[in-house]
């Protein structure tokens, strides 16, 4: 009995890899009969593990999907790995009741040289917190808005903005986004008839979802993250500029990255650099980082008594 319940755990191990195994292939693994294979597969199926089988010279098992979610065994890295993300999706608003619970159960029967392994690497881990909290997101609304990308269905729904004011949107939603302590949601408006950026702990969805859409192509080339980047640092800019680099926009784009701003190209020796920071400091010493020369040809008040003082400094900092 012991070693039918042990070849059990090994042919389970084995369909949970992602590929299709012939009976000829699990026996030779399992050392058995390809008659026992097939017995030791009715009895996973009756466990409640709902392993595919499909006939002719390419067919094969496969773990597939079932109805409830089985036992799953997982090795040892993969146990810590599940382990380290639990951790840190607990600090995450509006899933942590449900990553503690799942973080209980997995270290209860952790095995003790695997708890040991995740206890050193709490304890030697430090975590810097961020600088306020993120706002609540309910995971159910999360896999909802995951399901319309996918489906390519319209989303009809009551947005929040900064201010306060609630309005009706129409939007055909594309990609989810996790920047930071908040979720975005990347989405084509039908009223504006141009790409938005929506938080989705301020959507507010209505049913029925609107109809099917075809796929559009992405901003950025496909770099949701980077658009998100931009959209995101912009709307936080206190002070802006607009500067004229002595450099080909594309030589630019590959030193900054996307939060700095939004780079145009202007000819063959130089480009404009639309950026922001929310303080002038920030947004003169990354002007400082471009290595190359630039004006300044728009910009607050602020900025530019900034600079000079600055330069006035630098100066006086390497005079004889």
């Amino acid at each position: 009995m012991i070693e039918t319940s042990a070849r059990l755990l090994k042919l389970l191990t084995l369909l949970q890899s992602p590929r299709d195994w012939t009976g000829a292939e699990l026996a030779e693994k399992l050392q058995v009969s390809p008659r026992t294979v097939r017995s030791d597969v009715e009895r996973l199926r009756s466990l409640g593990y709902p392993v595919d089988a499909t006939r002719g010279s390419v067919g094969g098992y496969r773990l597939g999907a079932g109805a409830s979610l089985p036992p799953l065994l997982l090795d040892d890295d993969e146990a810590v790995a599940v382990v380290i993300g639990l951790r840190k999706a607990a600090g995450v608003a509006g899933v942590e009741e449900m990553s503690l619970r799942a973080l209980a159960k997995l270290e209860q029967v952790l095995p003790s040289r695997l708890r040991r392994r995740v206890q050193t690497l709490a304890s030697y881990t430090v975590q810097v917190p961020p600088d306020e909290p993120g706002p609540q997101v309910d995971p159910e609304l999360l896999t909802q808005l995951a399901a319309l990308c996918r489906d390519r269905e319209q989303l009809r729904f009551d947005y929040l903005s900064h201010a306060g004011s609630e309005t009706l949107r129409r939007a055909e939603p594309h990609r989810l986004v996790n920047w930071g302590r908040r979720w975005y949601l990347v989405a084509f408006d039908l009223d504006k008839q141009d790409w938005r950026t929506f938080r989705v702990d301020r959507v507010r969805p209505r049913i029925p979802t609107g109809p099917r859409f075809g796929p559009r192509p992405l901003p950025e080339d496909g770099d949701v993250a980077a658009y998100v980047s931009r959209r995101v640092s912009a709307a936080a800019w206190r002070y802006r500029a607009t500067v004229v680099v002595a450099v080909r926009a594309a030589v630019l784009a590959e030193r900054l990255p996307a939060a700095v701003g939004v780079i145009e190209p202007i000819d063959d020796e130089s480009c404009l650099l639309q950026t922001g920071s929310d303080t002038v400091q920030s947004l003169a010493l990354n002007l400082g980082l471009l290595e190359v020369d630039f004006v300044v040809r728009d910009a607050p008040p602020e900025l530019t008594a900034y600079l000079e003082r600055l330069a006035d400094r630098y100066r006086r900092a390497t005079s004889s």
